[in-house]
């Protein structure tokens, strides 16, 4: 819908035009939380205690309703709802990153997260397994290929989480009672469309 002078219509004109033409209306943020309250798409099937190279962490393990994919989220000390607690949200290939293996210290920054975690004594890590493997895998290596055709040298691509990874990853959290995030990432600040719908909200960025 465009304004009268060709723009966009934002959601203050998109009121007045549902006002003028007795149209309903709702926002991603309400489409979101709707399906928040209603439309659960994770189970869990494990949660216990494990000791790993990292130290002592609680392990769940979600299975997603919709494909089956399992989903593991580590945490390690208790919270409040409304305590801002550190959160690292992880795209990950269960069958190992190999391209992150051969081109990054991939073990290096996964040290470096736990780090950050321990440190603390609470927080939470959650590994998205996607479902999109494959067409991450290739995407990511015709990357590397065009890179080095032109004598480069450069690290894989990180792998990439989309929005549908993001809503499972947002149900986790709902599930592990953080609702307040303090987000562990080195990546620039971006804005998530829907962030209110889900119920959560970036307190601030800790680089690792």
């Amino acid at each position: 819908i465009l304004n009268a002078d060709g723009t966009m219509a934002r959601l203050p004109q998109l009121i007045e035009v549902a006002k003028k033409f007795d149209l309903k209306i709702v926002s991603i943020e309400d489409l979101v939380a709707y399906r928040m309250n209603h439309d659960s798409l994770i189970e869990c099937k494990e949660d216990f205690e494990i000791e790993t190279r990292f130290g002592s962490f609680r392990l769940r393990a979600y299975q997603q309703t919709t494909n089956d994919q399992i989903h593991i989220a580590l945490t390690k000390g208790s919270w409040k709802p409304d305590e801002h607690i550190l959160t690292r949200i992880n795209a990950s290939l269960v069958n190992n990153d190999i391209l992150g293996t051969l081109t990054n210290n991939a073990d290096k920054k996964l040290d470096d997260m736990f780090k950050v975690v321990n440190d603390a004594g609470k927080g939470a890590i959650v590994f998205i397994n996607q479902q999109s493997q494959s067409m991450n895998l290739l995407k990511r290596m015709n990357t590397l290929k065009e890179a080095q055709t032109k004598g480069k040298v450069i690290k894989a691509p990180r792998i990439e989480m989309d929005a549908k990874d993001f809503g499972i990853g947002a149900q986790i959290l709902h599930d592990l009672g953080i609702r307040k995030l303090r987000l562990i990432s080195n990546a620039e600040h971006t804005k998530r469309v829907g962030m209110i719908g889900y119920g959560l909200e970036i307190i601030d960025y800790v680089r690792y």
